[in-house]
């Protein structure tokens, strides 16, 4: 019985010594502070993203919530330190910062956010024509801060602009030429932007033959050193140019090299014709001209001849031998320079017209030189006659030229001579008078110089006249003036010592050369 009396004590005394908590006392918590110093840190970033950070900052703060203020329904919960991001458009925001404590209570922030991109920088604009179609300019541009570009092309008062990203090319045809103006527009999301203007030249593509009559074509000149051209209204309409429009060059005071190039659409085509033919008006006969073509990127790659004019105040068709071309390398500019090695004054003296620039074949033609490597000079001799082109053996005097005729007149006829059928027929026009130089080997011998029909020799015109000085070149004139120019001349026709029969001696042995009209 002790034993059980004594476990009830145990019991007894275990069950007084244990004391309830209490967990119902919420007077703490009741006296915790309202969230209070609530603010809001917005960080924007500067690359026209929109991208905006906002730390909540406060005391006694539990967790934020943030509405954004933008139309976003559910706001964003921010723990104490955190931020949190959001991507907006350009404006002004107000936003909205709850902020909680432990028991719920919350106070407000409303803070105004005002987004505004920046304008974008360093836009560059591409517009060039295509390479395809000269009236087509392929666009492209590149900007910093930029979303996307719109492109006016220019075509109108209501043009709507059309939109493109960096990294594409948009393109547009035009309908006529002319000069456009193209706008192209950087945009950054918001009000601001960045715009440049270029000017573009729409024309025909620009390749030779030059008359400088095509209105569609931008006949653009680039003057050097004291050169100015221009294509003007033809103020000499007369003789063998009655165009409408001519080039113009005035040399003024520079260097002794002034003149001006302009460049092709495309290289110039020497596979076949390597005969440039160009008119010219000079203000005086001897004048120097001097055609030069030259590679798109690299003068140095370059090929010239200089010819002289041989009339004053008279357009004359000058022959520039461009056989010795380099055909492998690309030619686009053609480079004219009048008088090269005087300076100009600006003076009518020095100001000089031409037009038709072109490629012909490589045909015999006046001035018959006999230098050309690629033409055949095809002489048909008749009655004892014998004309050929040989090296020069006579290399002196007013004649170093490396090539010249040979006349040999042997037995046969009285008349014995030779004649060479130029491609073309004569232009007698405005030169009427013909010159060659002759190296004879008597004084006193007798030349005469024809011109016939080439299918009717009856059709004809001649002169003769006699050398004054033996075993020395002299350049012999022939008046022309006469001449029928209704009638059409392509032979040119040579007899030494008309009326005595040769012997095929070295005293009927006679030299010529340079046979042309001045």
């Amino acid at each position: 019985m002790q034993k059980y009396i004594t476990g009830l004590a145990i019991l007894t005394t275990l069950v007084a010594g244990c004391k309830k908590d209490n967990y119902d006392d919420l007077s703490l918590l009741a006296s915790a502070e309202d969230p209070q110093k609530l603010s809001a840190l917005y960080e924007i970033t500067q690359d026209n993203t929109g991208l905006v950070t906002i730390t909540p900052n406060g005391e006694s703060v539990s967790y934020y919530e943030v509405f954004y203020g933008d139309g976003t329904s559910t706001p964003a919960k921010v723990q104490p330190g955190d931020t949190t991001k959001h991507i907006y458009g350009e404006g002004v925001y107000n936003v909205k910062t709850v902020a909680h404590n432990l028991v719920g209570k919350t106070t407000e922030l409303t803070k105004q956010l005002t987004v505004t991109f920046r304008a974008p920088e360093n836009l560059e604009v591409t517009a060039a024509i295509d390479p395809a179609n000269n009236f087509t300019v392929n666009v492209s541009a590149t900007a910093l801060y930029e979303t996307h570009f719109a492109v006016y092309f220019g075509t109108g008062a209501n043009e709507v602009p059309l939109s493109f990203n960096e990294g594409q090319t948009i393109s547009h045809t035009y309908g006529t030429s002319g000069t456009y103006t193209i706008k192209v527009i950087a945009l950054s999301g918001g009000a601001a932007t960045t715009q440049i203007t270029k000017n573009i030249i729409i024309s025909s593509p620009l390749n030779l033959p030059l008359q400088f009559e095509a209105a569609a074509s931008n006949y653009s000149f680039t003057n050097f050193d004291g050169g100015n051209a221009s294509v003007i209204a033809n103020p000499q309409v007369n003789g063998i140019n009655t165009s409408a429009q001519v080039g113009r060059m005035v040399k003024g005071a520079g260097q002794v090299w002034g003149g001006s190039l302009i460049a092709l659409s495309s290289p110039i085509d020497f596979s076949t014709n390597k005969i440039f033919r160009m008119k010219v008006f000079s203000p005086r006969a001897g004048a120097k001209v001097l055609l030069k073509v030259e590679n798109a990127t690299n003068s140095g790659i370059s090929y010239e001849k200089e010819v002289t004019t041989s009339v004053a105040n008279a357009w004359e068709d000058l022959v520039f031998d461009y056989t010795g071309i380099n055909t492998s390398n690309a030619y686009h500019k053609i480079v004219l320079i009048f008088e090269l090695g005087t300076m100009g004054d600006g003076s009518a003296n020095f100001t000089f017209l031409f037009d038709d620039i072109r490629l012909v074949p490589n045909d015999v033609m006046l001035p018959l030189n006999f230098e050309s490597s690629s033409l055949t000079y095809s002489f048909t001799d008749f009655d004892g006659g014998s004309a050929t082109v040989i090296n020069n053996p006579q290399l002196n005097g007013i004649n170093t030229s490396s090539k010249v005729g040979q006349m040999v007149k042997n037995a046969g006829q009285v008349w014995g001579g030779s004649y060479i059928a130029l491609t073309n027929p004569i232009d007698f026009s405005v030169l009427k008078t013909f010159r060659m130089k002759v190296f004879s080997p008597r004084a006193n011998a007798k030349v005469l110089l024809k011109v016939e029909n080439l299918s009717n020799g009856g059709i004809s015109y001649e002169k003769e006249v006699t050398v004054g000085t033996a075993n020395a070149w002299t350049d012999l004139s022939f008046d022309f003036s006469g001449i029928n120019t209704g009638n059409s001349y392509q032979k040119i026709v040579l007899i030494f010592d008309l009326g005595t029969v040769g012997d095929g001696s070295s005293d009927f042995t006679f030299l010529f050369d340079d046979i042309r009209l001045m």
